[in-house]
Order: C-alpha cells, then sequence, then structure tokens
C-alpha cells in the first residue's frame, strides 16, 4: 500500500557555487553520461556537511546549514530602498538545497515518485547526480517518478537548484523550496496524483449522481486490470453511497475506470453551512488492495443569469469577496497550514464569503480553508498562455482543485494587454478548451481591466470579470446583454492601521476609506455601485490582507489589505463587515489618546449597518446621525480627554455600542495568545505584545521598544508591528507601533511546554506560558 514521506530535514546554502570548468576531455566525457553531475553541489559525494569543523573527510569553506521545508530564504534579511519596490525591497539570492534519505525495506521494484508542491523561480532538480527535471514556476505543483534512478541499497541524496534571477509578478516573490516535499512509494500500479474526480449531477430532487473518473497509472511492463471502489462517507462517518469500476490500463501507460454512485438527500455546501463529504477510493487488484486515495467533495448547484443573478443551491446570492497572495508577513511565501487557516478565518469573521486566488496557484491550505468555512473561490492559473508548459502549470491546478465545492470558478488570467486582441482571443480560447476537457462543471472568466468595453474574449467567457472601471460597467453590459458582470477586483484603497492623522506622514495614511483616484475608488462607493445593478453578482475587493511588495518606501508593503502586514485588523475590516454581515455592530475609528491636541478637532468615523448612531463623549451627546445603507457616521470632535461612545438604532432600537477611552501612560507589557496551534513541527504560535496602564487598559498609541524570548527547543520566527519598519522580520527585538507586535514561535515536535517572554526597559516584563 501506498507510504508518503514528508521530507522536511534539508540542507540550504544561499548564493551560488562556483564550480570550475574542466579543461580536459576526462571530466567533460564523464559528466555526459546519466550521472551529469561529479562535482558541485549536485553531485553525489559532494560534501556538504554544515560544520566544518569535524568534516567528515575533508575540508571546504561552502556555508551550509539545517533547515526545514517549507522555508524561504528571501524574507530574512533588512530591507534596502535600493532594491525593486515591487518586489519588496528585498535581495534575491540563487540558492542549494540537498535531502539524504533511504528508502525504506521492501521498496525495490515499487513506484517512487517525489513531488514539490512549490518551488520559487527556475528550478532544477536532481538526484544522485542525475538530472531529474526542470520546473520554470513557482505556484505549480509538480511530481517526478525517481522510480530508476534510487538506490535502495545505500542514501540517496537530492539537490534543488532555485534560481531567483526572474520574477513572474509585481508582487514579493519569495525564494526556496516554500511548500512540502513528498516522496510516495506505491505499488507499480497505483492512483495518479489527483487521480480521483468525483463531478456530480442533481437527478431528482433526493438523489444526486457522482460519476468517477479515477486515473490509474499502470508502471508496470504489462497490461493489468484493475477495480476502483469508492465510497462517499458523510461527517458522522457513515458511509452514504458506493460505486465501482473495471478497467484494463496498458503498460507503462495511464487510464481513467468511469462508474457512478447515487448519494441521497446529502447535507449540501453553501456559505453558511459548508457540509463536506469524504471519499475514499480503493484500487484492486485480483481482490487484493493495492493503492488507496482520500479527496473530499460538498454538494452543490451554481447557476447564473442576468435575471436571477448567482443562485447557490437556488438561493440567491451576492459575492462578498476579497483578493490575497499567498504570503505572510513574517513567514514569506512558506505558510504553515495553521496560520493561512487563521488567515482564511479572520476573512470570513470580516464577512467574506469569497476568496479570489490571485494571481496563481495557491498554497492549498488556503483553499482546504475555503472548503471548510464556505468560501466561494474565483482560481486563477499565473500564465495567461497557450503553450504546452503553461498547459503543465494549468493542469496541475484544475487537478488539485477540480473537486472542491468552494471553487465556482477558472481565471484564465489577469489584467492581460492581450485581452483587446485577436491573439488574447486565441489563447484565451485555447486555455478555456483545455480546462473544459479537465472539468466542465464550472465556470470560466478572467480578470479585465485594459479597455473591457474592447474585450475580445467576453464571447469565450461564461461571466465577466472586470477589475476597477466601474464607469464602463453599464456599457459592457449593454454589448454583452446575456451576461452577468462580477468586479473580478475593486476598490484597492490604501490606509496605514490606526493612523489617525493626514496621510502623507512618512508614508501613511490615514486609516479611513476614501478614493485613490478615479480608477481605484473606495470601498463604500464601490459596493453601492455593485449593489445598485441588478446584472452584477458580487466583487473581490482588493485585497484582504497587506502583502510584501508593490510598495513605495519607506512603506515595505501594499497599504490596500483590510488586515496589515501582520494580521492585525484594521478600520477596513470593520467597514467590510458593515457592509457584509446582518448582525448589527458600529465600530469606531480613531483611538481616543490624543495628547497634545486638546481642543482639535479630532476626525471620528464609525462604520455600521445600523440605521441611526448617536456620538457621546464625556456623557453628553453630540449629535444622533441618520446613516444610509451602507454608509458611515462621520463627525469632527474637538478634543479632550474622557470616553467617546457611540449608539446604534435600528427602528429606535438599540443594538449596539462601541466606545474608545483615554488611557494613562504604559506601566506594563501583555502578552496574548491569538491562534490555535500544537507541537507538531509544523505549526506558528502567533501571539500579541500589547502595553497597558496601571488600570489594565490598552494603551493604543504605545510605541515601546520590546525584546522577546522563549524557552528552547522553541524558536521565535519573527515579529513585525510596523509596515514602515526595515529591520529583519526574523529579529527577536522589536519597537512597537500603536500599540501592538505581532510575534511568531515555532515549538519543536513533541515539545510539551511553551514561555514566552517579553521584556522593556519601560514596562518592565511579561511572560505567556503553554501547556502543549
Amino acid at each position: 500500500m501506498r507510504k508518503e514521506i514528508i521530507l522536511s530535514n534539508w540542507l540550504f546554502h544561499k548564493g551560488d557555487i562556483e564550480i570550475s570548468k574542466p579543461v580536459e576531455k576526462g571530466p567533460i566525457y564523464t559528466q555526459s553520461k546519466t550521472e551529469r553531475k561529479l562535482s558541485g553541489p549536485a553531485s553525489y559525494n559532494y560534501l556538504d556537511t554544515p560544520d566544518p569543523f569535524y568534516p567528515a573527510k575533508s575540508l571546504h569553506s561552502d556555508r551550509w546549514k539545517r533547515v526545514t521545508v517549507p522555508h524561504d530564504y528571501v524574507v530574512t534579511q533588512d530591507l534596502s530602498k535600493d532594491e525593486n519596490n515591487a518586489l519588496g525591497y528585498l535581495h534575491y539570492d540563487n540558492a542549494w538545497y540537498r535531502n539524504h534519505f533511504t528508502l525504506p525495506e521492501g521498496s525495490e521494484n515499487k513506484r517512487i515518485t517525489l513531488r514539490f508542491d512549490g518551488v520559487t523561480g527556475k528550478s532544477t532538480v536532481y538526484l544522485n547526480g542525475c538530472l531529474m527535471y526542470h520546473n520554470f514556476s513557482t505556484y505549480n505543483t509538480f511530481e517526478i517518478n525517481i522510480s530508476d534512478n534510487v538506490y535502495y541499497d545505500k542514501e540517496n541524496i537530492i539537490a534543488v537548484y532555485v534560481n531567483t534571477e526572474e520574477w513572474e509578478g509585481w508582487w514579493y516573490q519569495g525564494g526556496g523550496i516554500y511548500r512540502d516535499v513528498t516522496l510516495t512509494i506505491t505499488e507499480p500500479i497505483a492512483i495518479d496524483l489527483w487521480g480521483v474526480y468525483a463531478p456530480y449531477e442533481r437527478i431528482n430532487d433526493t438523489d444526486w449522481q457522482i460519476n468517477f473518473k479515477t486515473t490509474v497509472v499502470n508502471a508496470d511492463y504489462s497490461d493489468c486490470t484493475v477495480t476502483a471502489e469508492s465510497r462517499v462517507i458523510g461527517a458522522d462517518g457513515i458511509c452514504v453511497a458506493e460505486g465501482s469500476g473495471n478497467g484494463k490500463i496498458e503498460f507503462r501507460e495511464k487510464g481513467i475506470i468511469e462508474y457512478s454512485a447515487i448519494v441521497k438527500n446529502p447535507f449540501l455546501w453553501d456559505v453558511d453551512n459548508p457540509n463536506l463529504y469524504t471519499i475514499k477510493t480503493v484500487l484492486k487488484q485480483d481482490g487484493e488492495e493495492i493503492d488507496e486515495n482520500i479527496t473530499r467533495i460538498g454538494f452543490r448547484t451554481i447557476e447564473v443569469s442576468v435575471d436571477k443573478g448567482l443562485l447557490l443551491n437556488g438561493k440567491k446570492t451576492f459575492i462578498k469577496g476579497v483578493c490575497a497572495h499567498q504570503d505572510f508577513g513574517l513567514t514569506g511565501l512558506a505558510v504553515p497550514e495553521n496560520i493561512a487557516k487563521y488567515k482564511m478565518k479572520l476573512i470570513k469573521e470580516m464577512g467574506a464569503n469569497g476568496y479570489r486566488t490571485s494571481h496563481y496557484q495557491q498554497t492549498s491550505a488556503y483553499l482546504d480553508a475555503c472548503d471548510e468555512l464556505g468560501l466561494l473561490v474565483m482560481d486563477e492559473t499565473r500564465w495567461f498562455e497557450s503553450t504546452e508548459e503553461s498547459f503543465e502549470q494549468l493542469e496541475s491546478l484544475i487537478k488539485r482543485d477540480r473537486n472542491r465545492p468552494s471553487v465556482i470558478m477558472w481565471s484564465t488570467g489577469n489584467e492581460e494587454p492581450y485581452h483587446t486582441t485577436d491573439v488574447g482571443y486565441r489563447i484565451h480560447k485555447a486555455v478555456a478548451s483545455f480546462i473544459r476537457k479537465l472539468d466542465n462543471t464550472r465556470l470560466i472568466t478572467a480578470a479585465e481591466d485594459k479597455s473591457p468595453e474592447k474585450s475580445t474574449i467576453y464571447d469565450e467567457c461564461d461571466i465577466v470579470g472586470i477589475n476597477y472601471n466601474l464607469n464602463i460597467y453599464d456599457t459592457v453590459h449593454k454589448l454583452s446583454p446575456d451576461k452577468v458582470l462580477f468586479a473580478s477586483e475593486c476598490c484597492a484603497t490604501g490606509t496605514t492601521r490606526d493612523w489617525n492623522y493626514d496621510s502623507g506622514f512618512n508614508g501613511r495614511l490615514r486609516d479611513k476609506d476614501a478614493d485613490t483616484n478615479n480608477w481605484f475608488l473606495g470601498r463604500e462607493k464601490t459596493w453601492k455601485f455593485l449593489m445598485e445593478r441588478p446584472y452584477v453578482i458580487g466583487c473581490y475587493q482588493w485585497i484582504a490582507v497587506e502583502h510584501r511588495g508593490e510598495a513605495l518606501w519607506p512603506t515595505i508593503c501594499s497599504k490596500s489589505g483590510a488586515l496589515d502586514l501582520f494580521l492585525q485588523k484594521k478600520g477596513a475590516f470593520y467597514q467590510n463587515k458593515s457592509h457584509w454581515t446582518d448582525d448589527p455592530m458600529v465600530h469606531i475609528v480613531p483611538h481616543w489618546n490624543f495628547e497634545g491636541l486638546e481642543g482639535k478637532d479630532i476626525l471620528v468615523t464609525v462604520y455600521t449597518n445600523c440605521e441611526e448612531l448617536e456620538l457621546i463623549l464625556n456623557g453628553q451627546s453630540l449629535s444622533k446621525k441618520q446613516i444610509e445603507k451602507y454608509g458611515h457616521g462621520e463627525w469632527n470632535v474637538p478634543y479632550e480627554t474622557g470616553t467617546l461612545e457611540v449608539k446604534g438604532y435600528i427602528n429606535g432600537m438599540l443594538v449596539a455600542t462601541d466606545k474608545r477611552v483615554t488611557t494613562g501612560k504604559s506601566v506594563a507589557l501583555k502578552l496574548t495568545r491569538d491562534n490555535d496551534f500544537t507541537a507538531n513541527g509544523k505549526d506558528i504560535a502567533l501571539f500579541t505584545c500589547e502595553c497597558v496602564d496601571a488600570n489594565g487598559n490598552m494603551v493604543p498609541d504605545a510605541s515601546e521598544f520590546v525584546r522577546f524570548s522563549v524557552n528552547s527547543p522553541a524558536v521565535i520566527v519573527g515579529t513585525g508591528s510596523d509596515n514602515c519598519d526595515h529591520k529583519n522580520v526574523a529579529n527577536s527585538e522589536r519597537k512597537m507601533y500603536m500599540g501592538k507586535i505581532r510575534i511568531a514561535v515555532k515549538p519543536e515536535k513533541g515539545q510539551k511546554r511553551l514561555k514566552l517572554l517579553a521584556v522593556s526597559d519601560n514596562c518592565k516584563s511579561d511572560i505567556i506560558e503553554i501547556d502543549l
């Protein structure tokens, strides 16, 4: 049966390693054979020990160290204004990785593969000195069959060269093996990678038919006949349906076995109740189980029409979505599953029901979370190309995600100049056709911003996606009256967390919704515009979280996020919540600590979904205001210390309150645990450090310098507070910006207790202790 081994412990060398070019025939001849590398870091006998003081055989000067994959080596450095702003003001080096592994007993005559879920840039993979694969994209998963090249009787060595000299986008690119690497051992006849495809159709009011297509790979040297059996299992562990089919698979080929199963009255998947079912598929030969596969599905229907909008299981649903990149401010591209899911939970808490994978195949944990939380996904490919290479990358995306109930549309590209040309039409048609061959159950679209009213691709789109360009929506609708429209990208309104002064000071923007220009309109104007048009089915707002890159010094990231670079909530988080949720809420921006500005007007903004607001300062009402739908409250209030409170009313009834209190000076530190984690060797624990006054109130404008330490063997992965801080994110000390520092800690696998200590010169210390 199948064995899967995660290869997490690697040796790493940052920078190129010079390899002398031979001057004689001998080295050229001997390295023009199967084992191409007999010297240098790709060779089998290369000395890669990270401890040069105690070498095994000979001395060398290369600087190797031990790292854990997933790994991003670019993010851990000071930032420089001299580096490219789109790529995050960071320097990009090339690098080498090496891994030593021994196959378990009984691996002879098995099918053995290596799966790389993500390696940045252009990567080259060697095994035991033999060239195995070139991959030329950061974002796709690729699998290599290494069965013919492995050693059964001695150690095997993988070498991976990472070249970051080119880029694939105008955002942070990262560097390294930043997703899992999996060694898989199966019988020669096995279920292919993502080999169980389970599309379904509703055939009557009670019955849903799953039409299985299970791909089997036969790496043996003779034809075989096999049976695939699939069981559909509910959340309670009970099997609700079974199906099976037989098929003959020719030797050294892949074949598809088709069969079906009927599920009666399944619990449906939707944005409020994301019910999932597990499919366990077993492959048998001569009655004996030889392989198995686990995948998930959710039952739901999607319909779109200009008259009815988007119907999810027959219910009208408006997409309240966000775009996002896959990085995290403290770890770069190497985002563990628990951080990805924490990020997605915050997005869902904000009221979002949609997620766009801008602009590439993202780490699978994000899509897992979309399935589990109920988010409608616009799944996007990186390259708008119809080349063989781009189709290989696209196939990785489609096959990995085509069983996911969250994925409702495929996007063929983003903001391509060719979208208005005949070349673009031909490319899009070819890409769309390729997608439909792999999955014809979802909508196909693209994100277009280059004169959408002149588009050449919309005839080949099921729905029309437009980035920005609100002024031409009605024109595009007249040109394509039978197609629904949606905002594939909108807003891009920059703010800085808790910055409550005029914009422009040291790169900061007031934490308040505003139009950046006629192209990037604010959230309120955009949402009102979209909601007024019945032919519009929703939006994906730019952007959920600040991301590295697309920056303007001294800022180190994009400023459009509703969450900041370190996943702290900004005013936009609550504004979105006021637009996208029904539970009554009010939220005051800003805090109420403005020492030295007594008597000066302070702009107070209140985000709400209530009908009426009353603002109260120190017990005295300043006024009541009627709030239009999707609007907000706004006052200019002469500053005086005390308590600022807002009350929200619906139908004259008090339904929500919020307040801000002027605090005293910071006197102590306070550490708070922010997320769920275990000591599994992968999870990262997140904490927030704040300052409190003598009464225990959090001081919102505190700026203390804090030093952190953690008990061994746990390590501090990074700290972050200010998106204008140019110091290495891996530093364990940090200047606080606006009252919060985020700390990321990685416990070692099996660690029993975690202790995080925070120390400052003015606010003493605090410690948080957690049993694991």
